[in-house]
């Protein structure tokens, strides 16, 4: 898409979507004026520009130089036209935000639905062909969630392949950051781009996208979680698992119904320990000073960790460095872990608990574990609401994570569904 015709689709919709916080027009352009077009979440610096993290008064009012990630997409011809919505501070997976608004899920213009968090304005911009592709952060599931509710693919690398340089952190142990787009190749080459060593905590890479698209998966041996190993299912999210393990047999791939060793749930309440002790050192002190024009329940979640002592958290990390262990010894025997992304399809904003997490609850693993992983649109419930399909490699094999991701495209019957807009038209 050139930037013109983005630019022309985001004044259209955008008024009501509110997928962006700010607009480049004319776009940050790359050594291509006319390059594809990607939207940034706003937890990433571009120079000049506030980093607002999703909050009234802004991580940084005027950054002095681009994040790297940022960077290399301007380097390789890409086209920056814009910074998107997300969670306060990066902190949930609904995509609400009680502090400067949330995005309209497009799937349904009737009803304000959750666009799924904390990457809530990425995964909406691409969903509504605002955008080729978007960045977005993920912690918890902050990418694949909200590609799941937006019916859009969110690829999620594992540690150490993408620069964190330039994005401001919820949790330094879990923090990594992945691209959305409509299609996994897309979402690939985004990853590719950003990928490489960074002289810091980026030391594998770079991507090698176009290997990994164009790998023969016949014969390559799934693990797939069954339903009764996966707590409360939606029963159209239920319907639409079990037929994309007969999609991915179809593709010649081997399935096996198998629970892992220990629970994808299992990994929640670590994870959001890590997330909530680690946070609060970091934007504790921000938090003190700016909560009353914050979103209350972004507060509550770091005050958790106002609790989470030394000694606790190191014993968290102990036990995550077991567990990891344990976990990636088990799925060395298979080629990849399935399941769905979410457990549930979006639900409208005003029936959401806060208290609760759901849209987490089987993609934490993901990151307390270090595994690459992929959310790729599996169907559309019967009231036309995306559901997604997660694909979790072994460490740091991102390669069978966008293979397999592609393979299942390939065979999923999606062909590219995008959402009717004709609702969100801005007179």
């Amino acid at each position: 898409m050139i930037p013109t015709d983005a630019l022309d689709r985001i004044r259209r919709y955008d008024p009501r979507l509110k997928a962006f916080v700010q607009v480049f027009d004319p776009p940050l352009f790359g050594e291509d004026n006319d390059g594809p077009t990607v939207a940034i979440k706003d937890l990433m610096d571009i120079a000049g520009v506030p980093t607002g993290g999703g909050g009234r008064i802004p991580l940084d009012p005027s950054p002095k130089q681009h994040a790297l990630v940022v960077q290399r997409l301007l380097q390789a011809g890409w086209s920056i036209v814009g910074k998107t919505h997300t969670v306060e501070l990066a902190y949930g997976g609904w995509g609400t935000n009680r502090a400067v608004g949330a995005p309209w899920n497009p799937w349904d213009a009737a009803v304000h639905r959750a666009p799924g968090g904390s990457s809530s304005g990425s995964a909406v911009a691409v969903a509504a062909g605002l955008c080729d592709a978007a960045l977005g952060s993920d912690t918890g599931g902050s990418v694949r969630i909200p590609a799941a509710t937006c019916g859009v693919v969110g690829l999620k690398p594992g540690r150490g392949l993408v620069s964190l340089t330039g994005v401001h952190p919820l949790s330094p142990a879990l923090d990594t950051v992945g691209a959305l787009a409509r299609d996994v190749a897309t979402a690939a080459r985004v990853l590719a781009v950003i990928s490489g060593p960074d002289h810091d905590a980026a030391v594998r890479g770079p991507f090698d996208a176009e290997a990994a698209l164009g790998a023969d998966v016949r014969g390559r041996r799934l693990a797939a979680i069954p339903p009764a190993d996966l707590g409360e299912l939606d029963p159209e999210v239920e319907r639409l698992y079990l037929e994309s393990l007969e999609r991915l047999r179809s593709a010649g791939l081997t399935v096996e119904t198998i629970a892992p060793p220990q629970a994808l749930e299992d990994s929640f309440t670590p994870n959001g320990l890590l997330m909530a002790g680690e946070g609060w050192r970091i934007w504790g002190e921000r938090i003190r000073a700016h909560a009353e024009v914050m979103d209350p329940w972004i507060v509550r979640r770091f005050e958790v960790g106002r609790d989470v002592t030394d000694e606790r958290l190191a014993t968290i990390h102990r036990q995550r460095a077991e567990g990891q262990r344990a976990f990636h010894a088990w799925l060395a025997g298979y080629d990849g872990l399935v399941s769905p992304t979410c457990p549930i399809p979006a639900p409208p904003l005003d029936s959401i608990d806060e208290t609760t997490s759901p849209l987490s609850r089987l993609t934490r693993a993901a990151n307390y574990l270090d595994l690459p992983g992929i959310s790729v649109p599996c169907g559309l419930t019967q009231d036309g609401l995306p559901v997604g399909l997660q694909i979790l490699g072994r460490p740091a094999d991102e390669d069978s994570v966008v293979s397999l991701g592609a393979a299942f495209e390939r065979v999923s019957g999606w062909n590219g569904r995008t959402p009717d807009l004709a609702g969100f038209t801005s007179p």
